[in-house]
């Protein structure tokens, strides 16, 4: 049964990348690093300031950076651990993919996928009542999340599991915000 899965992860994995075009690739490229999206952090933070009081909107920040912190490192436990190594370092289908990318760490689970879902799950709930186009966040994971099939570093189980680790994770710091931070905010009121 695991086998099968495996293949099926693989074979889905060969087919999603061969659907690659060439002339797609710098967008995705561009896409897939890290830093293309800081603009975005920074609108995340700005608009944290519009909507909320000074000494609320620093401890909503203060929680987004610890939630970043605890998800890059149970990525990074998980990734050593499980040692699955990335399609583009392995030989039995390196050279059926299509490479843009090449690290060489480990494959499972996508740290994009995580920390992107993570952090966009955490934004769209501090901020879902207070602008309409919260939902607009998600095209950000989403995108992040499928250039790394792209690209060729991540199978889809690790962008999948990945996303799931990060939902979850976002999910439980707003409540532990709610529960032990909100209470010492300016406006004291858990959502």
């Amino acid at each position: 049964m695991w086998q099968k899965l495996l293949e099926w992860d693989r074979d889905a994995f060969i087919y999603l990348n061969s659907l690659g075009i060439e002339s797609y690739d710098s967008f995705w490229s561009i896409v897939t690093h890290i830093g293309t999206w800081i603009p975005l952090f920074m609108l995340f933070i700005i608009i944290l300031f519009q909507k909320f009081p000074n000494r609320e909107a620093t401890l909503r920040v203060w929680t987004a950076l610890g939630l970043l912190i605890f998800v890059l490192s149970l990525t990074y436990i998980t990734k050593i651990s499980v040692a699955r190594l990335r399609p583009n370092n392995t030989e039995e289908i390196n050279t059926l993919i299509r490479i843009l990318h090449s690290p060489t760490d480990y494959s499972f689970f996508s740290g994009h996928a995580s920390s992107s879902f993570s952090l966009t799950i955490l934004m769209y709930l501090f901020l879902r009542k207070k602008t309409i186009w919260a939902l607009l966040f998600f095209v950000w994971p989403v995108l992040f999340a499928l250039s790394r099939i792209y690209v060729g570093v991540h199978y889809p189980s690790d962008i999948i599991v990945g996303a799931m680790v990060g939902i979850c994770c976002g999910v439980l710091f707003y409540k532990l915000y709610n529960k032990f931070i909100s209470p010492y905010s300016r406006s004291g009121h858990p959502e």
